[in-house]
């Protein structure tokens, strides 16, 4: 009996020790998963369809095992640290995020709920985990080389466009400075190698990207690149259309190109949010999020509209378009 008492007070003691000593299996438990969303639920509802669908295919049915509960910043950066906070005193079992301030939002709220970053930029650059291999804390999660990737869309326009020579480049005024930093040093690098001047253009919002896209036109640029900026990427339809109204090529993620903008190149972010529900799953099995080491995306995806290349009067050339992973005709 004494020997019995004392595995039991061991076991309790082991529990008590990690803040994620709760997460193992519970059978008959409905696991309570809070999303915290920079954009709102119609924007950002692929990504969250790609999650569940990831959920699904691990054997978890959604009421069953499983709720999510939404939060929506509706592109309002400031809205973020308050809504992660409800999340945390929601006591849900899991946080997931996507874009670097809405993880730091949640890593400012809590310290002891995992947080799964499903996509982002270089979390240890912006001080997010410690490491790639052993992130540290209580966060996990997917990322992606946002400056590289959005200096690789210049590259692109260029090669599509041999005689470009001025290059809008769309930012938000909310955006985290770091990141933007990071990602305008290496644009501003590769543009001048390849003789490009590059023309920074700040919007608000949704609501003022016309006004944002007049100002380009004024401007006589020859084509509009859309870094990873997570305000702008979850509006591709508004961009795209834009984009063609004022008859300017654009280069974005691919969600953009399937959008309807010219030129889409990036990782397949949908494939990261589907993923994001391994992660959870071994987060609700027990395995700390110090544990998992951070996914780096390796596949990348060029995808031309060429419906919208021959509305605006342009011949990309055959030796690009056999780079594509995908046309859209």
């Amino acid at each position: 009996m004494n020997k019995r008492r004392q595995i039991v007070i061991a076991m309790g003691l082991s529990a008590l020790a990690s803040p994620f000593g709760s997460f193992a299996q519970q059978p008959g438990k409905v696991w309570r998963i809070g999303f915290l969303g920079l954009g709102n639920a119609v924007n950002t509802s692929s990504r969250v369809e790609a999650l569940r669908a990831g959920m699904r295919e691990l054997g978890y049915i959604e009421e069953k095992h499983f709720v999510i509960e939404f939060r929506w910043a509706e592109s309002n950066y400031a809205r973020l640290p308050p809504l992660a906070t409800e999340l945390v005193e929601l006591k849900v079992d899991v946080i997931v995020t996507h874009g670097s301030p809405g993880t730091h939002a949640a890593k400012n709220a809590t310290s002891t709920i995992p947080i799964v970053m499903a996509a982002g930029g270089d979390p240890v650059a912006e001080g997010i985990v410690a490491s790639f291999a052993r992130p540290g804390g209580n966060i996990t999660g997917g990322t992606f080389f946002s400056p590289q990737i959005s200096a690789k869309r210049i590259e692109l326009l260029k090669d599509a466009l041999p005689r470009l020579t001025q290059v809008a480049v769309l930012l938000h005024e909310r955006a985290d400075a770091v990141s933007v930093n990071a990602i305008l040093q290496l644009m501003e690098s590769l543009a001048a190698t390849k003789k490009i001047a590059l023309h920074k253009f700040t919007t608000q919002g949704v609501g003022d990207f016309e006004n944002t896209f007049v100002a380009m036109a004024k401007q006589r640029v020859g084509a509009v690149v859309v870094p990873e900026i997570l305000a702008l990427t979850i509006n591709p339809k508004e961009i795209a259309d834009l984009a063609t109204k004022y008859r300017l090529p654009v280069a974005g993620n691919t969600e953009l190109a399937q959008a309807g903008g010219m030129l889409g190149y990036g990782v397949n972010i949908l494939e990261m949010f589907r993923r994001s529900a391994y992660l959870i799953d071994r987060i609700l099995k027990g395995t700390k999020p110090a544990d998992l080491p951070i996914e780096q995306a390796a596949k990348f995806e060029l995808v031309f509209n060429m419906k919208t290349a021959k509305a605006l009067d342009v011949k990309i050339p055959q030796s690009i378009l056999i780079q594509a992973t995908k046309v859209i005709e």
